[in-house]
């Protein structure tokens, strides 16, 4: 390894390790005490919320904190989304992603998300749903699909981002997602390296990456991105693990930004991966 590829992943292992020793409350006890004694979990204040709690499992699971456990008081999350519908494809690979991250097979429900593979290789209606199909599908030991993994290289941008639906402008966080799609599904190369120049011109002075031009930095579109970089091989970028630490908060969640503070669970859910430098689907 060159000596500034290693330098710069010492700042990253420090970095990261900074956030795991911070005073305080962990991310994850913050995201385990948003479940509720029916299984799911729920912003203060909310119901429980089945894609909130798939998010939950993946991230407390990729920080290596066992989400299947039934709670003392209550359900487990398994029981939770083995109760639930799944009413669009992107519900169904994140339903397909969380029973993994549980342990449990998924079968009917893979095999679900293939039936919806339309002839243009499109999972679903969207770039996106395409992209967590993908996603799911690896996860439950099944090929991408061919026709799926070149949709998703046609759908790529000229600036070379992706976005949520077909022709649809680029954003970092289809864009982060689209790159561990095509990394699962064993693409290398040109498109996964025009995937994270796009990231690149989107990080911010701060350290973060914000979800398009002319936008702040906030704390999902960073943890994304991080995982895009990890996922090709490459090191988790140190300033986005500092800003990820500025965004901490006492009770151990993170700050969708500097600015705002909102869906404090869902957000420190998908920041977990990122801290744990964990690419979707998790192994």
């Amino acid at each position: 390894m060159e000596l500034k590829g290693l330098a710069s992943l010492l700042v990253g292992l420090v970095a990261a390790g900074s956030i795991a020793a911070a005073v305080g409350p962990k991310p994850t006890d913050y995201v385990a005490s948003r479940q509720q004694p029916d299984g799911g979990f729920a912003e203060r204040g909310g119901g429980s919320d089945p894609t909130l709690t798939a998010w939950a499992v993946l991230g407390l699971q990729a920080a290596g904190r066992n989400p299947a456990a039934s709670r003392r008081d209550g359900a487990s999350a398994l029981e939770y989304l083995a109760d639930k519908p799944y009413p669009a494809a992107t519900d169904l690979a994140l339903r397909v992603l969380a029973l993994r991250a549980l342990g449990q097979g998924a079968e009917p429900l893979s095999a679900r998300l293939v039936e919806l593979r339309r002839p243009d290789g499109r999972i679903g209606p969207l770039v996106n749903s395409t992209i967590w199909g993908v996603l799911a599908l690896r996860a439950a030991g099944r090929p991408a699909g061919a026709a799926s993994v070149r949709y998703l290289l046609r759908q790529q941008r000229p600036s070379g981002g992706w976005g949520w639906a077909p022709g649809g402008a680029a954003d970092s966080n289809d864009t982060a997602a689209a790159i561990q799609a095509l990394r699962a599904a064993g693409i290398t190369g040109k498109p996964v390296r025009r995937g994270l120049l796009y990231l690149r011109r989107l990080q911010t002075r701060d350290g973060g990456f914000a979800l398009a031009r002319g936008r702040p930095a906030d704390s999902q579109s960073t943890a994304w991105s991080i995982q895009a970089f990890v996922a090709a091989g490459e090191p988790a970028p140190a300033k986005a693990l500092r800003f990820l630490e500025r965004m901490r908060r006492a009770d151990g969640s993170f700050r969708y930004s500097a600015r705002y503070v909102t869906t404090p669970t869902m957000v420190t859910a998908q920041v977990l991966p990122a801290l744990a430098r964990k690419p979707f689907p998790l192994r």
